[in-house]
């Protein structure tokens, strides 16, 4: 699960994605207004924390950025400005959430969760999929009742198809998912192929359905056939 964290001050950054990428979140930071709206409109989140005070401009204008680009994406507002009426505004122009520092991380890991367990997967606790059962609190998967045991990236694509299940996957796509701004520590998108391969021989080893379908010059796709 990828995450972008629009806040200036370097401190409460770093601290907020070591905390989350603990947690197994894929973390980007932006420092300022135009960094984050130039990130935005290049790659896809699934959640962007933002403050509203950031120099170049105001949190706000990022939030409407974001909701003309894409509906899906959680948005979580953190700001020591505590008034109801940035509040309201906040959520009237589409945030989910409202933050106000100081605030515990696990707080903000705990809203992060349920934000996106209420937008992928309709608040559910676990994703089902045919004899595919993931409970995504304890980070596990099952087959028929049995535990699979998956490599983070490979529970992460997991997690990818079966949002996205039925579409057409480009390797650029999950390559951006996975690794990121760091995609080029992926070296080559060949290392796609073998994120799949190994997560294909999983399932299938241990009594799934081969739902990953290759398509020729695009990418994967992730469903019955």
């Amino acid at each position: 699960m990828k995450i972008l964290i629009v806040e200036d001050e370097e401190g409460l950054s770093e601290s907020v994605s070591s905390h989350l990428s603990k947690e197994g979140f894929l973390c980007e930071r932006a420092f300022n207004y135009d960094e984050a709206i130039e990130k935005i409109n290049l790659y896809s989140y699934d959640c962007v924390i933002v403050d509203i005070n950031l120099p170049g401009g105001l949190g706000f204008g990022i939030v409407e950025e974001l909701k003309k680009i894409s509906d899906t994406t959680g948005i979580i507002i953190i700001s020591a400005r505590n008034s109801i009426d940035d509040k309201l505004k906040g959520l009237e122009i589409g945030s989910d959430d409202y933050l106000t520092k100081p605030f515990h991380l696990s707080e903000l890991n705990a809203r992060i969760k349920s934000l996106m367990r209420r937008r992928q997967f309709a608040g559910k606790n676990e994703i089902i999929y045919n004899e595919i059962r993931i409970l995504p609190n304890q980070r596990q998967v099952l087959i028929h009742k049995e535990e699979l045991h998956l490599s983070k990236k490979e529970y992460d694509l997991l997690i990818y198809f079966i949002s996205n299940k039925g579409n057409a996957l480009t390797k650029t796509s999950i390559a951006e998912h996975l690794w990121g701004d760091h995609m080029d520590s992926a070296d080559s998108l060949d290392v796609i192929y073998s994120q799949v391969k190994n997560l294909r021989k999983k399932l299938v080893d241990h009594g799934s359905v081969d739902y990953i379908s290759s398509i020729y010059g695009i990418g994967y796709k992730f469903g019955e056939k």
